[in-house]
């Protein structure tokens, strides 16, 4: 309640503060601290533990790390570091960075495996990192904005994901590696925490202007990506006890905001692929914390139960997921289930506890590409993940929550399952949302449909990032844009961009009644939200989906109106991966034939009202890798135009069964 003109603003939520009071100040975290070193999982090389580690199958991280020893380490030069700013080219530079990140990570646990002579190995890489002009990444650098420049300043440090990655990498290697690299390299350690301290921590401490604080409002996944790295930053290089805690207090009111802004049903607007570089690093610092604090820091709240079960709500079949805005729709190797399950099973989610334990236990070998931190405790984790039939089985049949499939409502996100519990048969993921989303899409009001966990009506997700990406022109990218997902275009209009185009919820799904409908209207600037409906339903008896359009539309609006010019055109939008074959009978067909690493060929029949919709067929042949790799060749866009008469008013219903190849 308001009093005079002074409105009454609630408190911020504080989710850790009001979990851990007093414990999480300066004074108290110095006591909690104190020899946090002796308490974590991850133990230094001398430790019996390394011998257990050693017996480990780790051939594929022995081969490489064979075959670049002896060999020049990648070199980043100013001139990749340039092309961001000359020609938009990220890769250039980022990929050079992550070789060499992963030629030292392979290192440091051959090292610590007791191999004789690869010591050296990793000297000579973590003193190159201390060489490295930059540890932050061009496409994050200021100092073109600032300056015009295109060399890194080494005057002011930028304080990113990649200035995160690097001082985490060292921190780690100091803890596995640091006696020995004492006796070996005598000064190094010095040279190491030098420049932790002039390029992470004092950035850290002095600048409140970093935007990944999130102190503006916008919390994003950077926040607990650089937090976590920092945490780990200052419990292993930072030696004075009241330094060490001015940090990490810092690094909890990070988290903490990060924390506050996750809505109770622990949706993550960024989809399954950000969840482990957001989530998941939140997850991995906040245990990092309690490891160091001796269990002082406990973080058993209730959010964390919704974040951990994010990743299983989001499966579709195999290594399939629902990718919304930028992610693939494949889940990459190498990703740390074990840490997700550990989390479950110490919050007793014995779905989310399966789930991940069927994919730790077919990905068993640590991947550099992960990072030293997740490799080491991976590879410092006593958890047995499953037994060795499953290893070489595949992840997932019948692992999902023994539901109908999932609704959370702050995203307005359906998954819907033919078959409760199984992936068997047809799965229906439906969108709402806004598209002011972080790494947002224009995806208000898209489908995705599998079918035995398949998806065949796709999102095409996220292609290779360049200046592009994140700039004026992002919308420019196909894989961005409305008309390149599975919704209307109204008017050929494009989806607009902000908030406030939105999808408005007119019937939330059930068990009873997997259904959720949506007014879509304000996404493209119309007047009013119910001026497009759009229903889609999982009906489970016949094994059918139903994607319902009704609109009733103003006047076409003038050329050049809202984000695109208008036209007359009233089209209605779907992206098919696979083989398509449209009939002339107001049928068509799509199989999985073209999709990589789909070996058992699924279809999809589709069938439409009103027949007289004309279907226009539009080929997308895929030149960028991280969309071929997923989808192959190519994507199709199927064009539903509405017939002339029910322009301005009308409806058009999709359904959608599963056949036989």
């Amino acid at each position: 309640m308001a009093t005079g003109n002074a409105a009454v603003v609630a408190p911020p939520r504080r989710p850790l503060r009001s979990a851990w009071g007093l414990l999480a100040n300066e004074p108290s975290l110095v006591e909690s601290l104190r020899g946090s070193r002796d308490r974590l999982t991850v133990r230094p090389a001398s430790d019996a533990g390394w011998r257990l580690a050693a017996s480990r199958s780790l051939s594929e991280l022995r081969t490489q790390a064979d075959v670049e020893r002896g060999t020049p380490w990648p070199q980043p030069l100013v001139s990749h570091y340039a092309r961001y700013f000359r020609d938009g080219n990220r890769t250039a530079y980022e990929g050079l960075v992550a070789s060499r990140q992963q030629r030292l990570t392979r290192a440091v646990v051959m090292a610590a495996l007791g191999e004789p002579g690869w010591l050296d190995e990793v000297i000579d890489g973590a003193y190159l990192l201390c060489e490295q002009s930059s540890w932050s990444w061009a496409a994050h650098d200021d100092v073109f904005t600032r300056n015009g420049e295109v060399v890194p300043d080494r005057t002011r440090s930028y304080l990113d994901l990649g200035a995160g990655e690097v001082v985490a990498q060292l921190a780690w290697l100091d803890l596995v590696l640091g006696d020995a690299l004492d006796d070996r390299a005598p000064g190094l350690r010095k040279r190491i925490r030098l420049e932790t301290n002039e390029r992470v921590i004092r950035p850290f401490l002095d600048r409140l202007d970093w935007h990944w604080l999130g102190l503006h409002g916008d919390v994003h996944n950077w926040n607990p990506w650089i937090h976590s790295n920092i945490i780990a930053a200052a419990l292993l290089l930072v030696d004075d006890p009241d330094g060490q805690a001015q940090v990490i207090a810092r690094c909890i009111e990070g988290l903490d905001r990060f924390l506050a802004s996750i809505p109770a049903d622990g949706a993550i607007d960024e989809g399954f692929a950000y969840w482990w570089n957001g989530a998941g690093r939140a997850l991995e610092g906040l245990a990092l914390l309690e490891e160091a604090s001796g269990g002082a820091l406990n973080p058993d709240l209730p959010v964390i139960r919704a974040l951990v079960a994010f990743p299983s709500r989001m499966h579709l079949g195999g290594r399939w997921f629902l990718n919304v805005a930028d992610g693939p729709a494949r889940a990459h190797e190498g990703l740390p289930w074990g840490m997700l399950h550990r989390w479950a099973v110490r919050l007793g989610d014995s779905e989310a506890a399966a789930h991940a334990a069927a994919f730790a236990a077919v990905e068993p070998e640590p991947n550099a590409a992960a990072g030293l931190g997740r490799v080491l405790t991976q590879l410092a984790s006593r958890t047995q993940l499953g037994d060795r039939k499953r290893r070489t089985e595949g992840p997932l049949g019948r692992l999902l929550r023994p539901s109908w499939g999932t609704y959370l409502p702050s995203v307005q996100i359906m998954v819907a399952r033919q078959n409760p519990g199984s992936t068997d048969g047809l799965t229906l993921a439906a969108k709402g949302g806004h598209n002011g989303e972080h790494h947002n899409h224009r995806d208000v009001g898209s489908v995705v449909v599998a079918v035995d966990g398949v998806p065949l009506l796709v999102d095409a997700g996220q292609p290779t990032y360049t200046a592009q990406t994140f700039g004026p022109d992002r919308y420019q990218i196909r894989a961005m844009q409305s008309a390149w997902h599975s919704v209307p275009a109204p008017f050929g209009l494009e989806q607009g961009t902000g908030s406030s185009f939105a999808a408005v919820l007119l019937q939330e799904p059930t068990t009873e009644e997997p259904t959720l409908a949506l007014g879509l209207g304000a996404a493209y600037g119309l007047g009013d939200a119910e001026q497009w409906i759009r229903t889609s339903v999982m009906n489970r008896e016949p094994g059918s989906v139903v994607i319902d359009d009704r609109w009733n539309l103003p006047a076409p609006p003038p050329v050049g109106t809202h984000q695109s010019a208008g036209t007359h055109d009233v089209d209605i939008t779907y992206l098919v991966a696979g083989t398509v074959r449209v009939g002339t009978d107001a049928t068509a067909t799509i199989t999985s034939v073209g999709i990589p690493t789909v070996s058992s060929h699924v279809g999809l029949h589709l069938r439409w009202k009103p027949a007289t919709a004309v279907v226009l067929v539009d080929e997308w042949h895929l030149d960028d890798p991280l969309l071929s790799d997923i989808w192959g060749q190519k994507l199709t866009r199927l064009r539903f135009r509405m017939p002339e008469e029910t322009r301005a008013s009308g409806a058009f219903t999709l359904t959608v069964e599963a056949t036989n190849d």
